[in-house]
């Protein structure tokens, strides 16, 4: 058996182990994170297949993000007690059998279940890269390795609809379902060959299912009742019914987590102002990157009268360019010494390129609107690896685990919350025919520049 301790990784394959498993974990993240946005483009056609209405296929993608959202904060106990060789090389292996079994569903409620089940594990997989770029790296080569692995964060979700349309339009919308598994399954290997087992493991402790249960009610309910209010005609006492459900769910998970000796969410950590003015920052950058990405095809496609294939290639060249951003700006987080700074001009550059496309109007041509969003990108690859480095440098080494996986729920959180509420502001906009105008975008892209802007306040007050 091989040695996957740090020196007998180090024995075989030198320092560059490090690089190693931080492509192990890109590959994860990739795969779910693709898997978050790929399927969009899919649902016409499943609606069609299975004969069903938006009422029901709304929870392939709202399904899978709230799953996702709730077990990312599981992967404290499960790095803690397992690390995260094993966590990993498991959850990519369930992930790439749920995918499979996914593809081959005969009914919607099968797809539906299949799409949570990724979701659960997808979120169990995001926090693995943050929480092993720190364990295994030195303090001043961590942005450099969060700036390379952010790319597999922020890549997916831009070529996912590229990646998608081709295989819809080429192949089969089951593809869309098939296509991570290849990857997870390749995966599987690298995470026994180049990840390292843990050096030592505290105390075993109880993981919180209560708590766990208690918050995926409280996300399920309270992303379905955004759902329904785009169509409020005859469910307003439904929907009063589900938001005052979500609301107690709520409650009891804080005086839980209050109350117990080993939460799912630690909030002595939140009571360091670094770690929680870094986490509010996140929930900006999770509705900045999901609803931005969820907004501008639609927008195109629905307001400037592009096709499908046009809407994704508009998003390439932002892309290749967010893939060069990140390593400078995790080299400049390293150097710096004040990821603030670095921060907020990622914020200022992503709400100058959202008040943009709130200013534009029919006739703007391609390249201009592909500009505009390379300038988001670019503010994209800036916040995310700063916001990392200021949250948790500060953080003890025994408390990165739940660190890593706070940060990553809040910046998900943040994405969930974001497209609803970004769909919400466009389906009560201004319409012509039944299908939203313009203007009904331009409202949705200021809101999207309102909540960056407001997030500089929490991160200013994070610790230089």
């Amino acid at each position: 058996m091989s040695d996957n301790s740090v020196a007998g990784l180090t024995a075989r394959y030198g320092n560059s182990w490090r690089w190693l498993a931080v492509c192990t974990v890109m590959v994860g993240t990739i795969a779910t994170v693709l898997s978050a946005t790929v399927v969009n483009v899919a649902l016409h056609e499943i609606m069609v297949e299975f004969n069903i209405r938006q009422g029901m296929v709304h929870w392939l993608a709202t399904g899978f993000i709230a799953a996702m959202t709730t077990t990312m904060l599981g992967s404290s106990w499960l790095l803690d007690h397992f690390g995260v060789r094993k966590t990993l090389a498991v959850a990519m292996a369930a992930f790439t059998v749920i995918s499979v079994i996914g593809g081959f569903a005969s009914s919607p409620e099968q797809l539906i279940a299949a799409r949570i089940g990724q979701g659960a594990m997808a979120g169990l997989m995001q926090p693995m890269g943050m929480y092993l770029v720190f364990r295994i790296f030195p303090r001043n080569k961590r942005g450099q390795a969060m700036g390379i692995y952010g790319m597999g964060v922020v890549l997916a979700p831009a070529l996912g609809p590229v990646l998608g349309g081709f295989l819809v339009d080429q192949l089969d919308w089951r593809f869309v379902m098939f296509a991570p598994a290849p990857v997870t399954f390749i995966g599987v290997f690298m995470a026994l060959r180049f990840l390292p087992v843990p050096a030592t493991r505290p105390a075993p402790y109880r993981f919180d299912l209560p708590g766990l249960v208690l918050l995926g009610a409280t996300i399920g309910f309270a992303l379905d009742t955004l759902n329904r209010l785009q169509n409020l005609g005859g469910q307003e006492v439904r929907v009063a019914l589900e938001g005052l459900v979500a609301l107690v769910f709520l409650l009891m998970f804080v005086l839980r987590e209050r109350r117990i000796e080993h939460p799912l969410v630690n909030v002595g950590l939140l009571r360091k102002p670094s770690f929680l003015y870094a986490n509010l920052g996140a929930m900006a950058l999770g509705l900045a990157l999901f609803g931005s990405t969820y907004l501008i095809p639609l927008y195109v496609q629905t307001a400037l009268g592009y096709t499908a294939t046009q809407a994704g290639l508009l998003m390439l060249p932002a892309g290749i360019v967010l893939g060069m951003t990140f390593p400078l700006a995790g080299k400049l987080a390293d150097r710096g010494g004040d990821a603030r700074k670095l921060v907020i001009f990622g914020m200022a550059m992503f709400a100058s390129s959202a008040i943009l496309f709130a200013l534009s109007n029919l006739t703007l041509a391609f390249g201009w609107l592909a500009l505009w969003t390379v300038f988001g990108r670019i503010g994209i690859g800036f916040m995310l690896p700063s916001l990392s480095i200021g949250a948790l440098n500060p953080l003890k080494p025994e408390e990165l685990g739940a660190g890593s996986s706070t940060i990553n729920f809040t910046r998900q959180l943040g994405g969930a919350f974001g497209v609803n509420i970004v769909a919400l502001t466009i389906e009560f906009g201004e319409h012509s025919g039944g299908v939203p105008t313009i203007n009904a975008f331009h409202t949705a892209w200021w809101l999207v520049a309102v909540f960056v802007a407001v997030a500089v306040v929490p991160v200013w007050r994070m610790r230089a």
